[in-house]
């Protein structure tokens, strides 16, 4: 009788938990979205860096720092996950870190955190320019402040201290950026098999990363960590992995207008609709465990001990209660850095195409929106107020150096960017918000189109399908997305003179060289681009309008990888 009670508890138990993770939708309608998924690998890799000091908070100790990196330790340990600890050079070397990390339990491993801190720049034989013995300005603590020489230099002694302490070379290596040379030269000396970077942001600490591959991973050009290369040829063969977890919906808008964008990711250490926040955290994963994503969905978990264990315990230990409970189901594999870096290895030559979806919105919300990538390009439409506006679209171009490739930076910022076609942040304002917008005319007048829920199906190899169902005309609005580029066209029983069009914010700068009827072409950091349309035409309606693409018998279909 008491194995039948324990038993039907711990049912009744699990019922409570799948509808508290589905957030108060029906739990045959998250069925229906997980299978529009199919069976794609969901990948957490709970990454943690450390650092041995922080000079910005005289309250943050070595001690406060060190206890920190226990604490997330344990934790991990109590919840029975496994994870990647990153080690900038002043902490590899400290004889508390050593003792610690060394001989941890399978499913763990210890890498390299590539910020550049003192110790280890004059241990190359260079000059230490810094306020701090580690210093956050770009020209100073990052590997782009020095020249490819020296960037071989700082590689060297960190890689041979390491080998001396763990007996072997890290397999993985992360930053908030790495320079194209060292990351390179990392895979051919020293055998790295993955890397990470910083999300897409603007400002941050004086670092600006945007128009990137959104999320999951990609292989780098060997002229610039940032830009997807196209070709294997022209590719370092170690993954790069997006950080940090951002918000789909809203990170990408924060802060128009402004030099620097707020935080709005999965780190514990932010507390208001992030990491830290359970309701929060409860439906990004129910986005991430439903959404298709076409060949796999990964997030980066974790955080730096700079933001000390005061500050992230409660959602350090929110999310790893989450991780183990849906670890336990199957639902997502956690990993080391290195080993989704092997497995990815193992199964792209060529960064695939991915996709990020939210179907549901947060707190009420009825944003929606689809993230696309591929080697060629990324692309984000979002739903708001029940129309549809395309929010970026950015190309990937191997030919397109980096700034930093050769030179080192003389600046405390840095800037990596992609190559603009659409860019919702940049040619925007609070009240202008750029984007292509979807329209028709209806009895003599143009009006935006506006529909219902989105239906989004992955099952295709290397394609998207995205049907929206419409509400004030009868028909479906049909996207299908692959990796050279995306087919629109609009199902009705009726004739329906529809077309998009683009506008952005007044006065903004725009990198169009002239618009023809087919193709637009570009020009940014002095490399020329363009865009084909392969059916539709295009056409300049008026000023407001930059352009409008129309369809030809039915369908507009835009090529974004002609070079």
């Amino acid at each position: 009788m008491k194995n039948i009670v324990a038993r039907n508890y711990k049912i009744i138990c699990s019922i409570f938990f799948l509808l508290f993770l589905c957030g108060g939708s029906s739990y045959a309608e998250k069925s229906a979205e997980a299978k529009n998924s199919g069976e794609k690998p969901r990948i957490v890799n709970i990454i943690n860096f450390i650092r041995l000091l922080e000079p910005r908070d005289a309250a943050i100790t070595q001690d406060v720092l060190y206890q920190t990196v226990v604490n997330q330790l344990e934790m991990m340990k109590k919840y029975k996950l496994g994870g990647t600890f990153l080690l900038q050079y002043d902490a590899l070397m400290d004889s508390r870190y050593q003792k610690l990390l060394k001989g941890l339990p399978k499913g763990f491993e210890v890498g390299a955190w590539w910020e550049i801190p003192q110790p280890l720049v004059e241990k190359a034989g260079l000059k230490w320019r810094g306020r701090y013995p580690w210093d956050w300005h770009a020209n100073v603590g990052f590997s782009i402040g020095y020249t490819p020489e020296e960037r071989e230099k700082l590689v060297d002694v960190y890689m041979k201290n390491f080998k001396n302490i763990y007996g072997y070379y890290p397999k993985s290596v992360g930053s908030w950026f790495i320079d194209e040379h060292t990351l390179n030269y990392m895979y051919k000396k020293y055998g790295i098999v993955a890397s990470c970077n910083c999300r897409d942001q603007i400002g941050t600490d004086g670092y600006t990363l945007w128009g990137g591959y959104w999320n999951q991973a990609y292989y780098p050009s060997k002229k610039n960590m940032f830009m997807p290369a196209q070709n294997e040829k022209n590719q370092i063969p170690v993954p790069v992995f997006r950080m940090l977890g951002s918000d789909p919906v809203r990170q990408y808008d924060d802060g128009l207008g402004k030099e620097i964008q707020g935080v709005a990711t999965l780190e514990p250490a932010f507390h208001h609709d992030g990491g830290g926040d359970s309701t929060w955290v409860d439906w990004y994963f129910n986005e991430f465990l439903n959404g298709a994503c076409m060949n796999f969905a990964y997030v980066q978990a974790g955080q730096e001990n700079s933001f000390t264990w005061e500050r992230i315990s409660k959602g350090f230990e929110i999310q790893m209660k989450l991780f183990a409970n849906l670890k336990d189901e199957n639902k997502i594999k956690i990993e080391t850095l290195s080993e989704t870096g092997k497995w990815f290895r193992k199964n792209y030559k060529l960064t695939p195409a991915t996709s990020v979806t939210v179907l549901n919105g947060l707190k009420g919300d009825t944003k929606k929106t689809v993230w696309f990538d591929s080697r060629f390009y990324r692309a984000n439409i979002l739903w708001e107020n029940g129309t549809l506006r395309f929010r970026d679209i950015h190309l990937f171009d191997e030919r397109l150096p980096s700034d930093y490739l050769t030179e080192k930076v003389t600046t405390s910022n840095c800037a990596f960017y992609t190559l603009p076609f659409i860019d919702g942040h940049q040619w925007s304002t609070d009240s202008q918000r750029a984007g292509l917008r979807l329209k028709a005319v209806v009895n003599g007048k143009e009006i935006l189109l506006e529909g219902s829920k989105p239906v989004v199906d992955d099952s295709k190899k290397d394609k998207l399908h995205i049907s929206w169902p419409l509400k004030n005309i009868a028909g479906n609005f049909v996207i299908d997305f692959d990796e050279r580029g995306m087919q629109m066209k609009l199902e009705s029983k009726t004739s329906v003179n529809w077309f998009l069009d683009f506008t952005t914010a007044d006065s903004v700068r725009l990198p169009f060289t002239k618009i023809s009827s087919n193709r637009i072409d570009c020009k940014f950091k002095e490399l020329d681009y363009h865009v084909d349309v392969n059916k539709g035409s295009i056409s300049v309606p008026g000023k407001e309008t930059v352009y409008r693409l129309a369809p030809a018998k039915g369908i507009i279909s835009l090529d974004f990888s002609k070079r």
